[in-house]
């Protein structure tokens, strides 16, 4: 008891703090004549191909919950070859004549160039040997 006669009373302050919070980002849209599903053949083999648009935001924050943030897009690829398994095409850059240039998952470089009429005839390479690709929609 205290010296009015009542209990002593504990008075709790609470402290809401906020946190730092870096909300994700819608992704861009990125631009490509490539983007979408592709009927190819590889070689004179039945093949697909596929580049859809992912999300490419990227969060960094420091010890002191302070965060910055960077959105984007980037283009995902992907390939199969005769129904096999889907294997990621890397690295897509546009060439100086409307082309594109990308990896397959194994390294070697492709080349299809600009569709003519809905068709593109390029090529893959191949233990440094050219074949012909070929993709249409």
């Amino acid at each position: 008891m205290n010296s009015f006669g009542h209990r002593p009373t504990l008075f709790v302050l609470v402290l809401a703090l906020g946190t730092a919070h870096c909300a994700p980002a819608q992704a861009s849209q990125v631009g490509g004549w490539w983007g979408g599903d592709w009927t190819c053949t590889i070689d004179g083999r039945p093949a697909r191909m596929r580049w859809t648009a992912v999300d490419d935001t990227h969060v960094d924050c420091d010890g002191d919950e302070s965060c910055s943030q960077s959105s984007g897009a980037r283009w995902r690829g992907r390939f199969s070859d005769n129904g096999s398994a889907w294997v990621a095409l890397n690295n897509p850059r546009p060439g100086v004549r409307g082309g594109l240039f990308f990896n397959h998952a194994d390294g070697n470089r492709w080349y299809l160039p600009r569709p003519s009429n809905g068709r593109s005839n390029g090529w893959t390479t191949w233990n440094g040997q050219r074949y012909p690709l070929s993709c249409w929609r």
